[in-house]
This record gives structure tokens, C-alpha cells and sequence, in this order.
């Protein structure tokens, strides 16, 4: 069942049901008009201005629109008039009801499992973990019908306190769960980077906290990087703490380039944080860089994409894979080809699962000219998607259903539902 063979398209879905990432994401990835959605909720909201879900769904838009502020406003509001949200299974009658916990804050800081389970017979029950009501919302949650629970929550700063709450609540809870709360702290940058060092066969750079005071006397040449813990040297990969999606991430070459990274984006350097971490080049023999996205489902890997381009830091919608016919064909080999990969570096995906007990896992990885896995980052809100163009990418569907069944195969095995769907 492919989102194609479904012949369900996510926007047709009234506004006033909730629509989560996935209509989003889809029409960004089409080109399609966010900025009329957008027009389109806040039409339908100023007829109905306390609709929670309404609020929520303008929330996601003005968000995906790149206003952030205004977007967790307007989440913020709905939140108050309820913190549960569903989506309906495509396939009637539902063979599952799936309750994913997730936080409020930014879309990219709680899984996206409704990107993954488009058009399946799965129900999705979104329910938001409230600031100074976790504990109560705890106890409802509890209540509502469900089957398995997944901890959407991503680790972060903000969400500690949360995830600290759930861990003693899950222990007894009355139906199967997935990602552990207790287990999510290692998919933060610098805890994932120690406990997956001195694997065979697994290069992941050491990532470390340097507070930006430190980083300033740095690009000054009052200090030096060997003084940071584990000593550094440049090239390296710097970034902020708690930033996603690749924001102010930067490869400098010299104090200099730091200095001048610092003044341009962060001249009160000295009240923030920063990860740190060498830059390993990872070109192949014809200089192109490959990033490729696999999500981890039971400890199996399953490949999601590959993007590839001349520019170290790879985003898949901007590394040219829309426009070249080449890239495309690249992919659609390593994707067939996916099995000798997982061969190649089997036990350093069965390492990584060991270290990082969790049930679903979204990693970016490459492989160096040396054979290496080189693990990038790897936690559990990643997007996962088979919202790709089939005009473009006739090779994509198969393989993201391989992964839209091994995720509903793992809630079935928990659920010991038995279902004739594939």
C-alpha cells in the first residue's frame, strides 16, 4: 500500500481535522503554495477562533513558513483548550491506536511518526505533555484509549524535566512502549558521540560542550584548541547547542574563520554554548559527498535516502537531487544495493543498536574512503517519508514502504495484533 496506491492526498483532509507535519512537509516538498494554506487557516480560524485544532494546524503552517514565534503562539493557545490530537487511520477499520507522547515546542523537536504512517490503518493519538502539568496530563494519558505508547519527545534542555516524569510513570504502564524515556538522553550530540567511540569499523567524531566564552578567547588567540577537553585541532565542525536542521552549522579552517563566524551570528558569544567537533572529510573518489539517512527499527537498518553533492554539509532538498537525473540514478543503485551495505558494516550497526537501546532510530551516516561507517548524528526525530515525487523518484516508494511495514510489524509484535494488512 503506497501513498500513490492509497489515492488519498493529505491536503483534502478538512482543515479542521488535525493534519500534523505530514500535508506540510508534502507540499513544501511539491512546491505547492504554504503561504495559501496558511491564508486558508487563518480564514477558517477567524470564523472559529477557539477551534484547539485550528489552532494547532495554523501552528504547524505559520512554522513551516519559517515563523517560528508566531507558530508556537498560536500552539501555545491550543493547548490550552486541549492537548489531544488525532489522526484517523486511512485504512478503516484501524488495526492499531498509537499513542505518541510528544512536547510542546518546535515540530522538529518531536518525532514525526505521522510522515512515516501516512495512508496506513494505524490511529495516531498525539498527546502533548504540558509544562507544569506533566504529572497530571501523566495520569490522563493513562486513561485514553490506546495500544502501544512511543516517547516522541525529543531530548533536549527543555524537555529534560518531562522525560525525567515519564521514566517512573512507564515502568507500570498498561500497554507496551517504545523508546524508553530513560534511554533518550544518548541520542544527545555529545552523549551518542561517547558512548559510540572505539567501535570497529564506526568513526564518530568526539563531540563536546565548549561554552562560547571559551570559544571567543579561541578566535582572540588567548587559548588554543588543544586546551578544550580531548584537544582539537581545525578543521572543525562548530554549531549551538540545541540548534537542528543544520542552523549555524559551520566547517572553520582557523581562528580567524572563528572570529569571524562569532561576530556575524553570535557577538554575545560569551552567554551561550556550542558543540564542537573535527571535521572529517568523507568525499569519495570522484569528490562527492554522500549522506545517507537510515532508520532503525528493531535494530534492522532500512535506507530512506542518499543525498548527494560537491558541499560537505548535505541537505537532501538542497544538494541538487530534484534537478540531476545522475544523482537520482546513484541513489536508486545504493538503495538496491542496500543489503551489501549493511553487510559491509553489520557490526557496527549491531554495535550502535547495543549502545543506543532504541526501538526506532533515525541515523545520517556516510562511509569513508578507509571503509568506515561515519556516523553524523542518530536519534529518534528524524523525518522518515515517502512524500518524494514517484514522477522523480519511481524507485523511492518500494523501499519506504519496506520501512512504513517494518514499523507497523514492530507494533504489531508488541501488540500481538494479528492484521491481514501489509
Amino acid at each position: 500500500m503506497s501513498s500513490s496506491d492509497s489515492g488519498v492526498d493529505a491536503l483534502s483532509r478538512p482543515l479542521t481535522s488535525y493534519l500534523g507535519l505530514g500535508p506540510f512537509l508534502r507540499l513544501s516538498i511539491a512546491g505547492g503554495d504554504l503561504q495559501a494554506l496558511g491564508f486558508r487557516l487563518l480564514d477558517a480560524l477567524a470564523q472559529d477562533p477557539e477551534n484547539p485544532i485550528l489552532l494547532l494546524n495554523t501552528a504547524a503552517a505559520l512554522q513551516s513558513l519559517g515563523q517560528n514565534e508566531t507558530g508556537l503562539m498560536f500552539q501555545s493557545e491550543a493547548l490550552t483548550h486541549t492537548n489531544t490530537y488525532r489522526i484517523e487511520a486511512t485504512v478503516q477499520p484501524a488495526s492499531l491506536r498509537l499513542l505518541v507522547l510528544v512536547a510542546p515546542g518546535a515540530m522538529n523537536n518531536n518525532t514525526p511518526i505521522d510522515c512515516l504512517l501516512e495512508n496506513t490503518d494505524i490511529e495516531l493519538i498525539f498527546y502533548y505533555l504540558r509544562d507544569g502539568q506533566v504529572q497530571a496530563d501523566i495520569d490522563r494519558a493513562r486513561t485514553l484509549p490506546h495500544d502501544i505508547v512511543l516517547v516522541g519527545i525529543g531530548e533536549c534542555e527543555a524537555t529534560r524535566p518531562t522525560l525525567a516524569a515519564l521514566t517512573p510513570a512507564l515502568q507500570d504502564w498498561p500497554h507496551p512502549v517504545m523508546n524508553l524515556p530513560q534511554h533518550l538522553w544518548l541520542t544527545d550530540r555529545d552523549a551518542a558521540s561517547d558512548a559510540l567511540q572505539n567501535i570497529a569499523g564506526l568513526l564518530m567524531p568526539q563531540t563536546i560542550r565548549v561554552a562560547g566564552a571559551m570559544l571567543r578567547r579561541i578566535a582572540d588567540g588567548q587559548s588554543t584548541l588543544h586546551e578544550v577537553p580531548g584537544g582539537m585541532q581545525f578543521p572543525v565542525i562548530v554549531r549551538p547547542i540545541g540548534s537542528q536542521g543544520g542552523y549555524r552549522l559551520n566547517k572553520l579552517e582557523s581562528p580567524a574563520e572563528l572570529s569571524h563566524y562569532l561576530d556575524a551570528y553570535f557577538p554575545d558569544a560569551a552567554e551561550g554554548a556550542f558543540f564542537l567537533a573535527p571535521f572529517i572529510d568523507y568525499r569519495d573518489a570522484q569528490g562527492q559527498f554522500k549522506k545517507i539517512r537510515v532508520a532503525l527499527i528493531d535494530g534492522q537498518a532500512y535506507v530512506c535516502h542518499m543525498g548527494i553533492s560537491s558541499h560537505w554539509m548535505v541537505h537532501y532538498v538542497n544538494a541538487g537531487m530534484y534537478e540531476d537525473a545522475r544523482k537520482r540514478q546513484q541513489e536508486a543503485d545504493f538503495m538496491a544495493q542496500f543489503d551489501e551495505f549493511v553487510q559491509r558494516h553489520h557490526s557496527a550497526l549491531q554495535a550502535i543498536c547495543r549502545q543506543l537501546p532504541l526501538e526506532y532510530m533515525v541515523m545520517d551516516c556516510a562511509e569513508t574512503q578507509s571503509g568506515d561507517l561515519l556516523l553524523f548524528e542518530i536519534d529518534h526525530v528524524g523525518v522518515v517519508h515517502a512524500m518524494d515525487l514517484e514522477s522523480l523518484f519511481p524507485y523511492k516508494q518500494q523501499q519506504m514502504q519496506h520501512v512504513k511495514q517494518a514499523f507497523r510489524a514492530a507494533l504489531m509484535r508488541r501488540t500481538k495484533k494479528i492484521s491481514s494488512q501489509a
